[in-house]
């Protein structure tokens, strides 16, 4: 959520909204300093995720092992992380030294100046998104961060996939002393990039065992001592990357044509130049995080105004998988009603893992916030999560809001035709089943062990009940009863406290335009699901731009001749777009009635000379 916000702010200052023209998709002189701060926040939330594996002290990160567990205790697993799971233990610790190299050292090449470089880390990045994406769900996290990695790649890159490639002409032989010099550069990386991982990770192939052994072959200190050394300097490369867009930004629009159009182009060039350097500056608070000598030798203006912009979250600071959970086994909750306190019956989830016997779910790019918030409320004891009690207080009423976040399909809701009288949480380990283990009837994908209750058996007007709900100090009442005082961040179908300043009747107008609007769309939605309500809006989306772009191509004869306009970058092309475009339909007239002209005067000179040879005969 935190890096949505972000992304959100970035959006507005990478696309802003354009008035007069909002059709326009004309590219801008200053395009490029406000695009670079999409560049540095790809840096910094891979960067800081690599870090905080190794200064979290985690045993698990240190001694490779992390991905043993991973597949089998993230919060909601795929069918994919199954499979990955049974992969062999030195694939796995393999796996997250590449984890390492790709969140630690690649991300330096996202400044790189050699564009095959660049290219090199997008790839990198995606690969490593994509995996996430097939063995977790986490829901528009790695859709967003695959977003963020566009930043690295160039209208040439782009052109090739969509085939509008330009064509390149022929390499010269011997090649040019800048060619060269890029070429040796980019393969020392590479090497360097190799010999780093061998050396830091004991990289070394068993060849009895058919294996790659590897280890950490440094200690704690040393990665601090490390990493105290370079954030700083990271700092000062980001500054110098973000000096030279700005410097060339400046350039583009000093080439742009018309004293009018020049003064234009330099005054959004100022403006945004401003706009980036205040976001770059307040960057810097949360990404010396990592580091917190580091943190205290910036400037103290620069914590004033991170001060300033803090509550509204427009940059933030990240370190995802800090410390790897479960490691004896998956924690969770599974829920039980009765009716006589002698049968019980599960009550199942329609993400979260329950049922031993069914697949994991794919869910992405949907967020379950319940099915979520499940999986944390087993690491500790009930009463961290207040939420719980709540929730277990709307089942026994049998709130149907309460029990459309439990299960859509009422059919496997086990009490949709009357709610339970009774309702208890029992705690149990998961573990993903072995692809050697065999069974009767559909193989199981979980083993359990129960091991011990979790929430106490409760009733309505059951005075434990009642405890916990005046221990919590929640006055449990309908969501939609709620104002927007009342109604904290989070899932708008959450149970709420209830302030006492708030005991009042607070029904709002039902006759209002918005309530009635929302109201209608989830009366449409219920039948839905979350993700295929999702999927269908993006091919829906999808279907547009296609049709679209299928709508601009021509329908019949020769295709049209390109117009070979100024390249980006040009100065025609910087600025004063309207005052330019009418001197080049200008141009184009007059060139038009040139070739009229000359078409009329070898239409005469043709008819001359027939004559002339009718009046020889």
């Amino acid at each position: 959520d935190s890096l949505l916000l972000e992304v959100g702010f970035l959006a507005v200052l990478v696309a802003p909204l354009r008035l007069l023209k909002w059709r326009s998709t004309a590219w801008r002189a200053h395009d490029s300093i406000t695009f670079w701060l999409v560049r540095w926040l790809l840096f910094r939330l891979m960067f800081a995720s690599g870090v905080v594996k190794l200064t979290s002290r985690c045993p698990t990160w240190w001694g490779l092992t992390a991905l043993t567990y991973h597949y089998e205790t993230q919060c909601i697993p795929t069918p994919g992380a199954w499979f990955a799971h049974q992969l062999p233990v030195w694939f796995q610790k393999f796996s997250v030294v590449a984890t390492y190299v790709i969140e630690i050292a690649i991300p330096l090449l996202f400044f790189a100046p050699i564009r095959r470089l660049r290219l090199f880390a997008f790839y990198s990045q995606v690969l490593l998104q994509v995996l996430i994406i097939l063995t977790g769900n986490y829901n528009f996290f790695n859709m967003l961060t695959i977003v963020l990695a566009f930043s690295l790649l160039d209208e040439e890159h782009v052109g090739h996939w969509l085939g509008r490639s330009k064509k390149r002409h022929a390499s010269t032989w011997p090649p040019s002393l800048r060619s060269l010099l890029s070429t040796l550069l980019e393969m020392s990386t590479y090497g360097f990039l190799l010999y780093w991982s061998i050396q830091y990770f004991s990289l070394e192939i068993n060849w009895e065992k058919r294996l790659l052994d590897s280890k950490v072959a440094f200690t704690y200190h040393e990665f601090t001592t490390w990493l105290r050394a370079v954030t700083l300097p990271l700092v000062g490369l980001g500054f110098l990357s973000l000096s030279w867009e700005i410097l060339s930004a400046m350039y583009r629009c000093a080439c742009v044509r018309g004293c009018f159009w020049k003064l234009w182009a330099m005054l959004q060039w100022a403006v945004f130049a401003t706009a980036t350097m205040g976001m770059f500056a307040i960057s810097l608070v949360p990404f010396t995080y990592i580091d917190y000598e580091s943190n205290g030798k910036l400037w103290p203006g620069i914590h004033q105004m991170f001060n300033a912009v803090e509550r509204f979250q427009v940059v933030n600071s990240y370190g995802l998988f800090r410390r790897m959970t479960g490691v004896g086994g998956r924690p969770e909750v599974v829920l039980e009603g009765s009716y006589d306190k002698q049968t019980w019956m599960e009550i199942e989830f329609m993400y979260k893992p329950g049922n031993v016997s069914a697949a994991p779910a794919v869910v992405t790019p949907h967020q379950p916030r319940l099915d979520w918030q499940m999986w944390f409320a087993a690491l500790a004891h009930h009463s961290s999560s207040p939420w719980f009690t709540s929730f277990v207080y709307r089942l026994l009423q049998g709130k149907k809001d309460v029990i459309r976040l439990v299960q859509v399909d009422e059919s496997r809701y086990p009490f949709s035709a009357q709610p339970p009288v009774y309702i208890r949480a029992q705690l149990y380990k998961y573990w993903f089943t072995g692809s050697a283990e065999g069974s009767e009837g559909p193989a199981p994908w979980w083993r359990r062990q129960h091991v011990q209750e979790f929430f106490p058996t409760v009733s309505l007007g059951d005075p434990t009940l009642e405890s916990l709900v005046n221990q919590h100090g929640l006055k449990v009442r309908h969501c939609a009863m709620a104002t927007p005082r009342s109604r904290p961040r989070g899932s708008p179908d959450t149970p709420l406290p209830l302030a006492p300043q708030d005991k009042m009747s607070l029904k709002r107008s039902a006759d209002a335009f918005l309530p009635w609007l929302l109201q209608s769309l989830r009366q449409l939605s219920r039948p839905f699901s979350g993700p295929a309500i999702l999927w269908s809006l993006y091919l829906v989306v999808a279907t547009v731009y296609l049709l679209r772009a299928l709508g601009r191509r021509p329908r019949g004869g020769a295709p049209p001749a390109r117009h070979k306009g100024p390249r980006r970058g040009d100065p025609a092309d910087r600025g004063g777009g309207e005052k330019n475009g009418q001197v080049r339909r200008k141009e184009a007239k007059e060139t038009e009635e040139k070739g009229e002209g000359r078409t009329r005067g070898a239409a005469d000179g043709h008819g001359d000379s027939l004559r002339g040879t009718k009046k020889k005969k």
